[in-house]
């Protein structure tokens, strides 16, 4: 896992907890695909939560992925996903 001041070893950090359905998800998608991301646990990881806030409108929800150009998606598919990492390449 990686905080959210560190630098990202990967494009996307996903922010996540660990009983969150749709991020098993996601992350079992990215995985097949071969798509590499960081995540950061939000209730393990102080300050967290704060950047998912500020993305979601002040809202806690995950899955919230943040790209390394500072652009982020609640939720998205693993197109969505796809489709944005290609246009940071």
């Amino acid at each position: 896992m990686t905080a959210p001041d560190a630098a990202p070893t990967a494009a996307v950090t996903m922010y996540s907890t660990q009983w969150c359905g749709y991020c098993h998800r996601l992350r079992s998608q990215l995985d097949r695909e071969g798509i590499a991301y960081d995540v950061v646990d939000i209730e393990k990881v102080p300050d967290a939560t704060f950047v998912v806030e500020q993305v979601n409108r002040g809202n806690q929800t995950v899955p919230t992925l943040v790209y390394a150009d500072g652009s982020a998606q609640t939720n998205p598919s693993v197109a969505d996903v796809k489709a944005k990492l290609a246009t940071l390449a």
